[in-house]
Protein backbone atom coordinates (compact mmCIF):
# COMPACT_ATOMS: atom_id res chain seq x y z
CA UNK A 1 0.00 0.00 0.00
CA UNK A 2 3.13 2.21 0.94
CA UNK A 3 5.54 1.07 -1.49
CA UNK A 4 5.29 4.31 -3.60
CA UNK A 5 7.11 6.75 -0.92
CA UNK A 6 7.22 5.04 2.51
CA UNK A 7 9.40 2.17 3.55
CA UNK A 8 6.67 0.80 6.07
CA UNK A 9 9.66 -1.19 7.82
CA UNK A 10 11.41 1.74 9.39
CA UNK A 11 8.35 3.46 10.75
CA UNK A 12 6.58 2.31 13.69
CA UNK A 13 2.95 1.39 13.94
CA UNK A 14 2.65 4.06 16.28
CA UNK A 15 3.79 6.93 14.18
CA UNK A 16 1.48 5.47 11.77
CA UNK A 17 -1.23 5.26 14.02
CA UNK A 18 -0.69 8.85 14.89
CA UNK A 19 -0.55 10.35 11.29
CA UNK A 20 -3.69 8.23 10.66
CA UNK A 21 -5.64 9.67 13.78
CA UNK A 22 -4.47 13.30 12.62
CA UNK A 23 -5.67 12.25 8.51
CA UNK A 24 -9.41 11.34 10.15
CA UNK A 25 -9.00 14.31 11.74
CA UNK A 26 -9.04 16.75 8.85
CA UNK A 27 -11.05 14.21 6.98
CA UNK A 28 -13.79 13.95 9.20
CA UNK A 29 -13.50 10.00 9.14
CA UNK A 30 -13.91 10.32 5.43
CA UNK A 31 -11.22 7.98 3.09
CA UNK A 32 -9.75 11.79 1.60
CA UNK A 33 -9.00 14.87 2.64
CA UNK A 34 -10.19 17.90 0.22
CA UNK A 35 -8.61 21.65 0.37
CA UNK A 36 -11.87 22.97 2.30
CA UNK A 37 -10.97 20.25 5.06
CA UNK A 38 -8.09 22.31 6.03
CA UNK A 39 -10.02 25.48 6.59
CA UNK A 40 -10.79 24.71 10.40
CA UNK A 41 -7.25 24.52 11.08
CA UNK A 42 -6.51 27.50 13.45
CA UNK A 43 -2.99 28.08 12.46
CA UNK A 44 -3.10 27.86 8.87
CA UNK A 45 -5.45 31.02 9.22
CA UNK A 46 -2.72 33.42 10.61
CA UNK A 47 -0.40 31.88 7.60
CA UNK A 48 -0.24 34.50 4.98
CA UNK A 49 0.63 31.92 1.90
CA UNK A 50 -2.07 29.91 3.56
CA UNK A 51 -3.33 28.34 -0.13
CA UNK A 52 0.38 27.74 -1.12
CA UNK A 53 0.87 25.74 1.61
CA UNK A 54 -2.86 23.54 0.47
CA UNK A 55 -2.41 23.71 -2.66
CA UNK A 56 1.26 21.90 -2.24
CA UNK A 57 -0.73 19.48 -0.12
CA UNK A 58 -2.71 18.43 -3.61
CA UNK A 59 0.05 19.39 -6.14
CA UNK A 60 0.24 16.45 -8.01
CA UNK A 61 4.79 16.78 -8.43
CA UNK A 62 4.45 16.43 -4.26
CA UNK A 63 2.47 13.20 -4.70
CA UNK A 64 4.67 11.95 -7.24
CA UNK A 65 1.66 11.26 -9.58
CA UNK A 66 2.75 13.75 -12.60
CA UNK A 67 4.73 17.01 -13.69
CA UNK A 68 1.97 19.54 -13.06
CA UNK A 69 -1.52 19.44 -11.91
CA UNK A 70 -4.09 19.32 -8.52
CA UNK A 71 -5.43 16.54 -7.25
CA UNK A 72 -9.01 17.25 -5.96
CA UNK A 73 -8.60 15.19 -2.80
CA UNK A 74 -5.61 13.11 -1.14
CA UNK A 75 -6.42 9.93 0.42
CA UNK A 76 -3.95 8.32 3.47
CA UNK A 77 -1.48 6.99 1.60
CA UNK A 78 -1.19 10.17 -0.37
CA UNK A 79 -0.96 12.28 2.70
CA UNK A 80 1.78 10.08 3.95
CA UNK A 81 3.15 10.68 0.74
CA UNK A 82 3.46 14.15 1.37
CA UNK A 83 4.26 14.15 5.06
CA UNK A 84 7.86 12.43 3.59
CA UNK A 85 8.94 15.97 3.03
CA UNK A 86 8.69 17.29 6.46
CA UNK A 87 10.65 14.22 8.25
CA UNK A 88 13.68 15.37 10.44
CA UNK A 89 17.16 14.68 9.77
CA UNK A 90 18.28 11.88 11.67
CA UNK A 91 22.04 10.44 13.24
CA UNK A 92 20.92 7.27 11.55
CA UNK A 93 21.29 8.56 8.34
CA UNK A 94 24.54 8.23 6.57
CA UNK A 95 25.14 11.44 4.46
CA UNK A 96 23.54 10.62 1.45
CA UNK A 97 20.31 10.01 3.01
CA UNK A 98 20.87 13.06 4.53
CA UNK A 99 21.44 14.80 1.47
CA UNK A 100 18.19 13.15 -0.50
CA UNK A 101 16.22 14.55 2.16
CA UNK A 102 16.92 17.67 2.40
CA UNK A 103 17.04 18.11 -1.57
CA UNK A 104 13.43 16.43 -1.24
CA UNK A 105 12.56 19.27 1.09
CA UNK A 106 13.55 21.82 -1.13
CA UNK A 107 11.61 20.28 -4.14
CA UNK A 108 9.06 20.59 -2.01
CA UNK A 109 9.18 24.18 -1.48
CA UNK A 110 10.55 24.60 -5.16
CA UNK A 111 6.84 23.89 -5.98
CA UNK A 112 5.56 25.68 -3.82
CA UNK A 113 6.63 29.09 -5.14
CA UNK A 114 6.83 27.65 -9.25
CA UNK A 115 2.75 28.00 -9.52
CA UNK A 116 2.70 27.34 -13.31
CA UNK A 117 4.77 23.88 -12.84
CA UNK A 118 7.43 24.95 -15.69
CA UNK A 119 10.19 23.96 -14.12
CA UNK A 120 11.55 27.99 -13.40
CA UNK A 121 10.62 30.25 -10.79
CA UNK A 122 10.05 33.78 -12.24
CA UNK A 123 10.18 36.84 -10.88
CA UNK A 124 6.12 37.60 -11.35
CA UNK A 125 5.74 34.29 -9.13
CA UNK A 126 8.85 35.26 -6.76
CA UNK A 127 6.79 38.65 -6.31
CA UNK A 128 3.22 37.22 -5.36
CA UNK A 129 4.81 34.73 -2.85
CA UNK A 130 7.05 37.67 -1.14
CA UNK A 131 3.95 40.18 -1.38
CA UNK A 132 1.64 37.16 0.21
CA UNK A 133 4.25 36.95 3.13
CA UNK A 134 3.94 40.60 3.55
CA UNK A 135 0.74 40.93 3.38
CA UNK A 136 0.18 40.77 6.97
CA UNK A 137 2.38 43.61 7.77
CA UNK A 138 0.68 46.94 7.94
CA UNK A 139 4.11 49.05 7.55
CA UNK A 140 5.18 47.76 4.24
CA UNK A 141 2.97 48.92 1.37
CA UNK A 142 2.35 46.69 -1.89
CA UNK A 143 5.19 48.64 -3.92
CA UNK A 144 7.51 48.22 -1.11
CA UNK A 145 6.82 44.15 -0.96
CA UNK A 146 7.48 44.34 -4.79
CA UNK A 147 10.68 46.10 -4.36
CA UNK A 148 11.79 43.91 -1.81
CA UNK A 149 11.00 40.74 -3.94
CA UNK A 150 12.62 42.05 -7.29
CA UNK A 151 15.98 42.94 -5.47
CA UNK A 152 15.71 39.14 -4.02
CA UNK A 153 15.45 37.56 -7.27
CA UNK A 154 18.40 39.88 -8.87
CA UNK A 155 20.63 38.69 -5.13
CA UNK A 156 19.69 35.31 -6.55
CA UNK A 157 20.21 35.91 -10.18
CA UNK A 158 23.89 37.03 -9.16
CA UNK A 159 23.83 33.36 -7.17
CA UNK A 160 23.05 31.46 -9.60
CA UNK A 161 24.07 33.16 -13.09
CA UNK A 162 26.93 35.48 -11.55
CA UNK A 163 27.30 39.33 -12.95
CA UNK A 164 24.41 39.75 -15.53
CA UNK A 165 24.70 41.93 -18.52
CA UNK A 166 23.04 45.46 -18.76
CA UNK A 167 20.71 43.55 -21.16
CA UNK A 168 20.75 40.09 -19.99
CA UNK A 169 17.17 38.92 -19.04
CA UNK A 170 16.91 36.45 -16.37
CA UNK A 171 14.30 34.19 -16.76
CA UNK A 172 13.90 32.82 -13.43
CA UNK A 173 15.18 30.12 -10.77
CA UNK A 174 15.60 26.63 -11.88
CA UNK A 175 15.44 23.46 -9.21
CA UNK A 176 19.29 23.29 -9.18
CA UNK A 177 19.54 27.46 -8.90
CA UNK A 178 16.85 26.76 -6.07
CA UNK A 179 19.93 24.11 -4.80
CA UNK A 180 22.52 26.59 -4.80
CA UNK A 181 20.75 29.22 -2.88
CA UNK A 182 19.62 27.11 -0.34
CA UNK A 183 23.24 26.01 0.09
CA UNK A 184 24.79 26.08 3.59
CA UNK A 185 20.96 27.23 5.02
CA UNK A 186 19.87 24.93 8.28
CA UNK A 187 16.12 23.87 6.12
CA UNK A 188 14.85 22.23 9.49
CA UNK A 189 13.89 25.22 11.06
CA UNK A 190 12.03 26.30 7.74
CA UNK A 191 9.93 23.55 7.38
CA UNK A 192 7.10 22.26 10.41
CA UNK A 193 4.36 20.91 10.67
CA UNK A 194 2.92 22.25 13.71
CA UNK A 195 -0.46 23.04 12.46
CA UNK A 196 -0.87 19.37 11.30
CA UNK A 197 -0.20 18.81 15.55
CA UNK A 198 2.08 15.78 14.91
CA UNK A 199 5.52 14.57 14.20
CA UNK A 200 5.95 13.97 10.82
CA UNK A 201 7.93 10.51 10.86
CA UNK A 202 7.26 9.41 7.32
CA UNK A 203 10.70 8.44 5.55
CA UNK A 204 12.34 10.16 2.51
CA UNK A 205 12.30 6.84 -0.30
Amino acid sequence: MFSRSIRVGAVSSDQIEQLHRRFKQLSGDQPTIRKENFNNVPDLDLNPIRSKIIRAFFDNRNLRKGPSGVADEINFEDFLTIMSYFRPIDITMDEEQVQLCRKEKLRFLFHMYDSDSDGRITLEEYRNVVEELLSGNPHIEKESARSIADGAMMEAASVCVGQMEPDQVYEGITFDDFLKIWQGIDIETKMHVRFLNVEAMALCH
